[in-house]
């Protein structure tokens, strides 16, 4: 795992001005926290944060006065428009212990079924896992290219380096391909469950009605007298 540098510097508190005048300069304010300790006010270098982030990155090195550090990348918030970053919240971590972190999705291939018709749906984007700091993947693989037309992939599917563990269930949909509406697979699809429907009816329907009072209810009557 490749861990991205990102230079930055202590701050003292900052107000709105103060906090103005720092984004200017290409910086970001953030903040350390985690193992015990106390909170520290940092400023971070604006691009290479964000080149970190689209690196995929969730450990990087922070270089104070030439001496980095590494932290985990615990939270970023964006700018209403959700484009820019605009605050980041770094966590102390021992290099050895667990941690939770979500790891994006990368999918693979075209599926079978999309070939044959079919739309490719995902019901989620990343993964949330636990491992080690210095286990973290930068992004889980996928691979479709075999999901055929009403397949689906769960998480208990996935092939996920040692160490590596999911937090949801197994269970839990990642993706599938559907009948697109209107065409033929999703009618033979649809009439499948109305078949179905129309036997549990009928099933139901052969069975014998009783009509007024069921047969403990005339012997219990039969016993009064």
């Amino acid at each position: 795992m490749q861990i991205a540098t990102i230079k930055g510097e202590a701050r003292g508190r900052s107000n709105r001005q103060a906090l103005k005048h720092l984004r200017n300069a290409g910086k970001l304010p953030g903040a350390i926290y985690g193992h015990g300790k106390g909170t520290e006010s940092i400023a971070v270098d604006k691009r290479d944060l964000e080149f970190a982030l689209e690196q995929g990155k969730h450990v990087i090195n922070l270089e104070v006065d030439g001496a980095p550090t590494q932290y985990l990348l615990k939270d970023v918030q964006y700018d209403h428009l959700q484009q820019f970053p605009i605050h980041v919240d770094l966590m102390r971590v021992d290099p050895n212990e667990r941690v939770t972190v979500r790891v994006p999705f990368e999918f693979r291939g075209q599926p079978k079924g999309v070939r044959e018709g079919g739309v490719f749906m995902h019901a989620m984007t990343d993964l949330e896992v636990e491992c080690k700091l210095t286990d973290i993947p930068e992004l889980i693989r996928v691979e479709v290219e075999e999901l055929d037309m009403h397949e689906s992939i769960y998480v208990r599917d996935l092939d996920l380096p040692e160490g590596v563990q999911p937090t949801v269930d197994e269970g839990a949909l990642i993706a599938n391909v559907t009948a697109k509406r209107g065409t033929q697979a999703e009618e033979e699809t649809a009439e499948g469950e109305a078949a179905e429907g129309e036997a549990a009816e009928e099933a139901t329907a052969s069975e014998p009605e009783v009509f007024g009072r069921t047969a403990k209810e005339e012997d219990a009557g039969q016993e009064s007298k």
